[in-house]
């Protein structure tokens, strides 16, 4: 099987370098509450709003993201979270979050530093990036929510947690989101 053939499904998680079994084990170990959901694989946000039905809507507390890995023209790294209907404007965002040019990043470079594929970027991949100095950033407005759906390392499955709980897992792998005003 070729790197082409391979998805961000579950189904290839142990070519991964932590695979999303091994992660959600390690937030079991630690204690972190979740709720777990295994659905199609959603690679886009247009997909995710096609199953967010059974997830907590934004007007009763539920925050939907889309995550984008980004480099900039120093070759740092950046992950930015953002709900996920917010409009990013690459060329206003390197202004406000003190970088260079931004453009995305490769898939390539995507599993090196984040350790996953496209379709599965997520806030829980700082699990990961903390190691790579991955400039992390996320939307303010998503403090403002009681629940945070993710992918956990992998796109056919999503886990619901707490603001506090994603607060925690932060803290537990020593990582501090820069929070940003769009």
């Amino acid at each position: 099987m070729t790197d082409t053939e391979i998805d961000a499904s579950s189904r290839f998680q142990d070519s991964l370098p932590l695979s999303s079994d091994a992660f959600i084990a390690q937030l079991t170990e630690w204690g972190l509450p979740f709720e777990y959901f295994e659905h199609v694989p959603l690679r886009t946000v247009e997909d995710s709003k096609k199953v967010q039905s059974q997830f907590r809507a934004p007007q009763d507390g539920g925050a939907h993201i889309k995550n984008l890995f980004l480099r900039d023209h120093k070759k740092r790294n950046v992950l930015l979270v953002a709900e996920q209907d917010s409009p990013v404007d690459l060329k206003a965002l390197k202004d406000q979050l003190g970088t260079g040019r931004l453009s995305f990043g490769s898939a390539d470079r995507l599993l090196e530093v984040l350790g996953v594929r496209p379709g599965a970027v997520t806030p829980l991949s700082m699990i990961n990036g903390r190691a790579h100095n991955v400039l992390f950033f996320m939307d303010a407005e998503l403090r403002k929510a009681e629940v945070i759906y993710m992918h956990p390392l992998v796109n056919d499955r999503t886990i619901e947690m707490t603001m506090d709980t994603l607060m925690m897992f932060f803290e537990q792998i020593g990582v501090e989101p820069v929070w940003v005003d769009f």
